[in-house]
């Protein structure tokens, strides 16, 4: 108890000092604004007085800038809210999305003391038992991890990503105070409800847990291998399993050219405009004919091999789509080469997800427009991914939303479509695109495919026929046994059930004044004592609040306005 005690305060000390480091860092880059409305702590003391020295720098960047920044010195889980905010077009001005698309994830290594330890710990041997060379200085170091090469007892070279030591429990408390920050947002910033900040935190978490996990990424290149098997434009790197863990990944080492290089490339003789189609061609192989795809696809992790070979690098986060959605989008590209808004408006409305039901025909006009705009133009102009992305952003004026997997595609061809230019810019992405969609239209056709469809079809109607009675029965016990209720709810009745209320009110209203009226008339004809001069006395006192009454009605019915 005492011990669960004194986490929870070390917890909260934690949480404590990293909002007020938040707080300090957003007061650095100018959002004065957002520390007071998210109730951060202010900046104060000789510390914040060496930061005010740098806010003439500052304050000549531009928002965006100084967002990226402030992303990249918060830390791996505010850098991935940002890479994750920059696929986010339909939310996030396009200056915003190309700023933050340009994060990166780099940052000081760590010490290699520290490094070596993690090693230790996670093989559990001592690392002589395994490498006779283990270079102490990283090939690259990002914030969650850092590479090292090595070589093996047996002479192998490898490199060995290793996860920076405590990592993980400070991903941990930003993760939980960026929910926190989301959830007040959600409740008390006017506007961001729509956005969902909460959702796309949790969507974040849920990236980042499998990026510290390294058996996921172990297992994600093991697939990407067996599905390119025996396939010789691509190289990729082989896992040694004996020598990785959750924190410890162990890759066969690729002396490759980043795709990037263009004069290294050049220096080589390797075919530039064949390396720039062999990239492409193999980005469409992941998407519509495996549907599992390299979801990070920029040069960094490309990397070139003698022959105009693909060296794919780096599988910590992949993109996973089911065959109907690689259809539906083969639809949606292939109305884009067709110039067809009827085609691109059905695909955009069966890609995305709506609260509410979607008018389809002011979509269309919508594309139409945009069509007129963009795609009559020569096609070493177009940017494809540009125009799918810019495509998406009309989802949002019609309330619908993409799903993740769908934004980290578009994420992948975007990268892959800019390498590829870069590459060779004459490229036309669409033309070399349309094999594959034509091939992914056609398989819904293939007997193969209708027949399991249709037995699929036929099992669930065998399971519902066969479900049916026994519901039914347990319907209908619920009947008998009054446990059964039908509840009605109406919607956008409230006016005329008010006008009823009106209308019965005054009906009853002028029923009983109707009734006072005849009964004192009643009472004056029987001349009934008591009675003033010749007016009996009860009569009198029925005339009088039927007089009020009538009264009231008369201007209740002139202050509504009807008679």
């Amino acid at each position: 108890m005492l011990f669960q005690r004194v986490r929870q305060i070390g917890r909260l000390l934690q949480h404590a000092a990293r909002f007020w480091h938040v707080g300090a860092v957003l007061l650095k880059y100018g959002y004065q604004g957002i520390v007071e409305r998210l109730h951060l702590p202010r900046s104060r003391g000789f510390f914040f007085r060496r930061l005010r020295e740098q806010q003439s720098a500052i304050a000549r960047l531009s928002q965006p800038e100084r967002l990226r920044m402030a992303c990249e010195e918060l830390g791996p889980a505010f850098i991935k809210l940002g890479q994750l905010a920059a696929s986010r077009t339909q939310t996030l001005p396009h200056e915003f999305t190309d700023e933050l698309a340009k994060l990166q994830d780099q940052v000081a290594a760590a010490p290699f003391a520290d490094i070596r330890r993690v090693l230790e710990e996670e093989l559990k041997r001592p690392l002589p038992e395994d490498f006779t060379l283990l270079e102490a200085d990283p090939l690259g170091s990002a914030s969650i991890a850092q590479v090292h090469r090595a070589v093996l007892r047996d002479g192998q070279q490898v490199v060995l990503k290793v996860q920076r030591p405590g990592v993980k429990e400070i991903v941990d408390v930003d993760l939980d105070i960026l929910r926190q920050l989301a959830a007040f947002a959600e409740e008390h910033l006017d506007g961001w409800k729509q956005h969902r900040p909460l959702t796309i935190v949790n969507e974040l978490g849920r990236n980042l847990e499998k990026e510290l996990d390294f058996t996921r990424e172990a297992a994600h290149l093991e697939r990407f291998a067996w599905q390119f098997a025996g396939e010789p434009a691509i190289h990729l790197p082989q896992v040694h399993r004996s020598l990785s863990t959750g924190r410890v990944l162990t890759l066969e080492f690729v002396d490759g050219i980043k795709a990037s290089k263009l004069d290294a490339l050049a220096a080589v003789r390797l075919d530039r405009a064949e390396i720039a189609r062999q990239i492409a061609d193999l980005l469409m192989r992941q998407i519509f004919t495996h549907g599992f795809f390299h979801a990070d696809p920029h040069p960094g992790n490309i990397h070139i091999l003698p022959g105009n070979r693909i060296c794919f690098l780096d599988f910590g986060l992949m993109g996973f789509v089911d065959q109907r959605t690689r259809e539906t989008f083969a639809v949606l590209v292939w109305g884009i080469a067709q110039r067809s808004e009827i085609a691109v408006a059905h695909g955009l409305v069966k890609l995305t997800e709506s609260d509410s039901e979607t008018a389809q025909q002011g979509l269309e006009a919508q594309v139409a427009e945009f069509m007129h705009q963009h795609f009559y133009r020569p096609a070493g102009e177009m940017r494809f991914g540009k125009l799918v992305t810019e495509l998406f952003q009309l989802t949002t004026r019609n309330r619908l939303r993409l799903p993740p997997d769908l934004f980290v595609m578009l994420k992948a061809l975007s990268l892959t479509e800019e390498l590829v230019r870069r590459l060779n810019p004459p490229h036309n992405f669409v033309e070399q695109a349309e094999p594959f969609i034509r091939q992914a239209q056609m398989a819904r056709y293939k007997p193969r495919r209708v027949l399991s469809g249709l037995a699929d079809f036929s099992a669930e109607v065998t399971e519902l026929a066969r479900a049916l009675p026994a519901e039914l029965r347990r319907i209908a016990a619920q009947v008998k046994s009054g446990q059964a209720r039908i509840h009605f709810q109406h919607e956008g009745l409230d006016p005329l059930v008010s006008s009823a209320e009106r209308v019965s009110n005054r009906l009853s209203f002028a029923i009983v004044l109707a009734s006072l009226i005849i009964g004192s008339s009643l009472i004056v004809l029987a001349n009934l004592p008591p009675k003033i001069g010749e007016m009996p006395v009860v009569g009198l006192a029925g005339f009088i609040p039927a007089a009020l009454m009538a009264f009231w009605v008369l201007l209740s019915i002139l202050r509504h306005g009807r008679m």
